[in-house]
């Protein structure tokens, strides 16, 4: 038999730990009883698993030097290519190092990781490739994505390109490094917290977290299944659609999907942004400005920034939307209690839904759980910690109470979405923090967290928002954000689009 059998000693301690109060000869009836059930077990370990391989030749590629590296925004170089024609024909493009690309090295930003080289593409790697877009490197992430900040990455922290003594924000830094320095034309990214639009907004560039569901998370690390979300990140508008266009849609293989959404192409989003944004409207979300972590230019830049949809003729008012301020409250028992249960109980994959399941992802990373540990980012051991603490001593209480609060939040900006296209408010409460090579454990999880305020919540609801490059101050970007309705990318992108325009 392949499969190890319990010991009587390794019951017993289950049976104790669950307070089940077995005897030892009730605990040799239930192992006659695995011995029986296990043979399916067995039967189905003989059978080979499903997944997605890979469609398209490629060599493994190699890591970055220093001289091609300058921000550390590069975990591998590689040159993949797919089809000879399609829509993003002569197009470089990152992938987070977060996703699966067959045959490449996949780190997730950590220790935990090394070693580890997928063998299937994820459904975005696909079909990009299918529309002869070039795939040229795997970009730097925060260890396991539990970061906004970029000081957390192994095998070094990613600087931004606009000034490299700060950070270039996360966890999507290197694919927001590698577009705003040129390096390739688009990159996707993943955001669970606000991991496309925090490193947007604090390098200068578009990053749009689309609707959840919109795109498909299969062959990505996931955090936790109701947070999770893969989307474009780009220099122009133009390109940003583009990108959308080819990743969005249903891939009848990922669960967070609707099954009314149609496969590729959902919307031709890169025709939909061109065109008379006059007669549109945007709430500017009075809550979203005036943290107490707020740096005062940022909203000022923000609100006169907001003064050129007017002279576009788009109509700006502002609304109140008071839960807006719980948002990061709500967001909190989810990404601690379920990020437990998902990356750490459930080896990265967890359980609770249908579609595909990277198989290959929970093998590596749960044996690293066994045996490294240690080599855990302080977020993640912060995570764990107090997550299993809270599953456990409350019951799992307080995710169910957050996930029923969430219903609450959404119908809050759907309220004002009914009144407006467009919510807005500042990306990030502050323009990108100073790196630090050894921070304090105080400063490190601020460097970490300490800018989600308002991206969160929009990963709770699900909303599309996107990161609007609008201006410096002190020679660093400060981005705006709006937020559509569900499934109205088309809005927020053409809304995105005549600001640009105007600025040239």
């Amino acid at each position: 038999m392949n499969i190890k059998l319990p010991t009587l000693d390794e019951l017993r301690q289950i049976s104790k730990y669950f307070n089940l109060d077995l005897d030892d000869e009730e605990l040799k009836k239930f192992l006659s009883l695995a011995i029986v059930q296990l043979k399916s077990y067995e039967r189905l370990d003989s059978l080979p698993d499903y997944n997605l391989g890979s469609k398209y030749q490629r060599t493994q590629g190699r890591p970055p030097t220093r001289e091609e590296n300058p921000y550390g925004a590069l975990a591998w170089i590689t040159s993949i290519k797919g089809r000879d024609e399609g829509k993003l024909k002569g197009k470089r493009i990152c992938i987070k190092d977060n996703i699966m690309v067959a045959g490449i090295p996949m780190l997730n930003g950590s220790r935990m990781l090394e070693g580890f080289v997928p063998n299937m593409d994820a459904t975005v790697v696909s079909r990009i490739l299918d529309e002869g877009g070039e795939i040229v490197a795997k970009t730097t992430c925060e260890d396991l994505c539990f970061s906004g900040g970029s000081h957390t990455s192994y095998p070094w922290p990613v600087l931004n390109p606009r000034n490299p003594e700060y950070m270039a924000g996360g966890s999507s830094s290197g694919s927001a490094a590698a577009v705003a320095s040129g390096y390739c034309d688009m990159a996707v990214g993943g955001d669970q917290g606000g991991s496309i639009r925090i490193p947007s907004s604090w390098v200068g560039i578009f990053g749009l977290k689309p609707t959840y569901g919109l795109v498909p998370y299969t062959g990505a690390f996931s955090i936790e299944p109701t947070l999770d979300h893969l989307g474009p990140m780009a220099n122009t508008v133009k390109d940003l659609a583009l990108l959308l266009e080819v990743i969005a849609g249903r891939d009848g293989l990922d669960p967070r999907q609707p099954d009314t959404l149609p496969p590729p192409p959902v919307k031709p989003y890169s025709k939909l942004i061109e065109g008379e944004v006059k007669g549109m409207s945007i709430g500017i979300v009075k809550e979203g400005f005036g943290w107490p972590n707020s740096e005062k230019d940022v909203d000022e830049v923000v609100l006169s920034s907001i003064k050129k949809f007017e002279e576009l003729g788009v109509k700006v008012e502002e609304v109140s939307i008071p839960l807006h301020r719980l948002g990061l409250d709500i967001w909190t028992p989810i990404g601690i209690e379920g990020a437990t249960a998902t990356m750490i109980l459930g080896s990265g994959l967890g359980w609770g839904r249908k579609g595909l399941f990277e198989t290959q992802i929970a093998e590596f990373f749960g044996n690293s759980l066994k045996s490294r540990a240690r080599d855990l980012p302080n977020t993640v051991k912060g995570v764990l910690l107090l997550g299993y603490f809270m599953i456990t001593r409350y019951n799992n209480k307080y995710y169910a109470k957050a996930r029923n609060l969430a219903l609450l939040l959404k119908q809050a900006y759907d309220e004002a979405l009914r009144r407006y296209d467009a919510l807005a408010m500042p990306t990030t409460p502050m323009k990108a923090m100073k790196y630090k090579s050894e921070p304090s454990f105080e400063e490190y999880f601020m460097m970490s967290l300490g800018m989600i305020n308002n991206t969160a919540p929009f990963d709770v609801t699900g909303h599309p928002a996107i990161n609007i490059p609008v201006g410096y101050s002190n020679g660093l970007p400060v981005g705006l954000m709006l937020i559509g309705r569900h499934f109205e990318e088309d809005k927020v992108l053409k809304l995105a689009y005549a600001f640009e325009q105007s600025k040239h």
